[in-house]
């Protein structure tokens, strides 16, 4: 099995668990890993990249610091943008050039909530079935009219473009993206090492 390179946006004003519900699933889908396969390398190795160097100011005010910048971001195999409070973010032309970019070289690029609105305004989500948060789903549908939002999933998988709903759905998606990157008995194993009563579908 080969390691996965996932790389988790950090920006100010995300949604906690949009970044650290998945970021526990492959962080402990690997440690899971390693008492199956000890031999086996990681399934997947994660970093957090950030617009700037220094402390990231979640929406509840928990301060994260970033591996990596925008400018010494490694290539990722998977990328990984949460929502929260995107305002900003979809005002700044250099990290919608960043996702685009980074987006090239992916398997699968995904979307935690609002993290959908980065996505499509990057050029990423364009058409096709997607999700978001509930709230948003007809703001989402009305920006990018091509595509099929449909509110009641948990998840949508469009082959290279992954998104969620709200939350703590981040969680079933990362679940359901260790199930296709490596095995579904290794999700499995994960959502049951995490306590967590996985919504597959």
């Amino acid at each position: 099995m080969a390691t996965h390179r996932v790389a988790i946006l950090a920006f100010d004003g995300m949604e906690v668990l949009d970044f650290a519900g998945p970021s526990e699933v492959f962080t402990t889908a690997s440690r899971v890993q390693a008492r199956r396969h000890p031999d086996a390398p990681p399934p997947f190795a994660v970093c957090s990249v950030a617009l700037r160097r220094g402390p990231v100011h979640a929406r509840a005010g928990l301060a994260i610091l970033p591996d990596h910048t925008l400018d010494d971001a490694p290539a990722a195999d998977l990328l990984l943008v949460p929502g929260g409070v995107v305002d900003g973010c979809l005002d700044d032309t250099a990290l919608l050039r960043w996702i685009a970019t980074a987006h090239a070289g992916t398997q699968v690029t995904a979307s935690v909530c609002t993290g959908a609105f980065l996505l499509a305004a990057a050029g990423v989500l364009a058409r096709g079935p997607a999700t978001t948060h509930w709230e948003d789903a007809e703001a989402l549908q009305a920006a990018v009219p091509a595509l099929q939002v449909d509110a009641s999933r948990r998840w949508v998988d469009a082959g290279r473009v992954v998104t969620s709903a709200g939350i703590s759905a981040g969680i079933d998606m990362s679940l359901h993206l260790v199930a296709r990157l490596a095995d579904a008995a290794l999700a499995s194993a994960t959502a049951r090492q995490m306590d967590y009563r996985w919504a597959r579908a």
